[in-house]
């Protein structure tokens, strides 16, 4: 199946969210941890849900992912996922583990359920203890539903500095059944593969065992989550996990299932639109910046050249003033890491050329700062060194990111 045809198989939905694959309830309340918005939140399927998911590989890992770990490792199944904002619960020795373990067991106890039926994940300040009073009456508050107000409650628990909530929908049709699936996401500063600086959930109605749906996240990670930059620091508590609770009662999804691909476009497109709207939301940012590498013997070289394309602090200041100085794009693509020819590359903001095989080309200065005072921003790099192409994302630099993070606890 070519990818055309998959793409055409696969059908966005307005105002899609996390509850609208089949089997699954939210809910996301207020328990205090911050000073007036919703801070706990919860998924929940009563059809146990086949499990994959991707952590940050910063060094440092906060507790929540350990436990999560810890629950994925019994039989690769999960239940629901619990989550906190305001308090990262990252860097808190013995009582931080303790914390988490405790967050998973109240979750579980309240369905009933093994403690290893439940994921922990948590976002918010580093070094500080969990108020565990305060996340225990709101875990007690929580009364998951399957309604829009209850994706919007939980989408709101989960924000730390981001301006909006994020999520999407889409769905196909995979053995003549239809397949949904949704996703929520947060993430604002502290964004740089790999992972991104996030938190994000995947649902999907899908049957799938969790060795195939881990090989389908890992296929497109990669191209996805991992090619998001804000601001360059990797963060300590990053989680991307899907859920797949079978309810859509397709056959078995495998690699070599005759549609296998389809779903694998499925979660790429579901992913992409997450990634897309974390880095458009980036502390501070005015505008979402594509870059897109073509002409790569590698694959992984294209993406390596825009992921620091876009995240050169330069690049972005540059795309927040509306400057269309080229010369700090071609200065990122070569400390990049990667081998090309600079005498043949090509450079254009959307469609208008700036450099041309290595050489300047005059434009029109005007035209080219009128495009770039558009809230997205997408940038070409051509080369001529072979046929693969790598996509990035990111955002600009404004004052508001040092404001914001000059008094990030206050």
């Amino acid at each position: 199946m070519n990818t055309l045809q998959t793409v055409e198989e696969i059908k966005q939905i307005k105002d899609g969210n996390i509850l609208m694959p089949q089997g699954f309830k939210a809910a996301g309340v207020h328990a205090g941890l911050r000073y007036s918005k919703k801070d706990v939140g919860i998924i929940f399927t009563e059809n146990p849900a086949s499990a994959a998911a991707v952590y940050t590989q910063n060094l440092v890992q906060a507790a929540p992912i350990n436990v999560t770990k810890d629950s994925m490792a019994v039989s690769g199944k999960l239940q629901g996922i619990v989550v906190n904002s305001a308090c990262a619960n990252a860097c808190t020795g013995e009582q931080g583990m303790k914390d988490a373990y405790e967050m998973r067991k109240l979750a579980a106890r309240k369905f009933g359920l093994k403690d290893h039926a439940f994921a922990v994940a948590s976002t918010g300040v580093i070094g500080e203890y969990m108020e565990m009073e305060k996340v225990k009456k709101g875990i007690e508050a929580l009364k998951p539903e399957n309604t829009r107000q209850a994706a919007e409650d939980f989408e709101a628990a989960i924000l730390t500095t981001d301006i909006v909530t994020k999520s999407c929908g889409y769905e196909t049709v995979i053995d003549g059944k239809i397949v949904k699936m949704g996703g929520a996401a947060k993430g604002s500063g502290m964004i740089h593969p790999n992972m991104a600086t996030m938190l994000g959930f995947i649902t999907t109605d899908a049957a799938i065992e969790p060795v195939d749906l881990h090989l389908a996240l890992s296929a497109i990670t990669n191209d996805t989550f991992n090619q998001i930059t804000v601001d360059g620091d990797c963060s300590t508590n990053d989680m991307v996990l899907v859920l797949a609770n079978g309810e859509a009662d397709n056959e078995p999804l495998t690699p070599t299932h005759s549609e296998w691909s389809v779903f694998l476009e499925l979660l790429k497109q579901t992913s992409e639109n997450l990634a897309k709207q974390i880095a458009k939301d980036g502390e501070g940012a005015t505008k979402l910046i594509e870059v897109n590498v073509h002409g790569m013997q590698l694959k992984e070289d294209a993406q390596m050249m825009a992921k620091t394309i876009v995240g050169s602090n330069l690049v972005k200041t540059a795309a927040f003033g509306a400057d269309a100085n080229w010369g700090r794009i071609i200065a990122a693509m070569g400390r990049s890491g990667v081998k090309f020819q600079p005498d043949q590359a090509t450079i254009m903001f959307c469609d208008i050329v700036v450099l041309n095989d290595g050489e300047p080309i005059r434009f029109s200065e005007e035209k080219a700062k009128a495009y770039l005072e558009n809230e997205s921003i997408i940038i070409h790099v051509y080369l001529k060194e072979g046929k693969e192409t790598g996509t990035a994302w990111g955002c600009d630099l404004t004052y508001d990111y040092v404001k914001i993070n000059g008094s990030y606890r206050s």
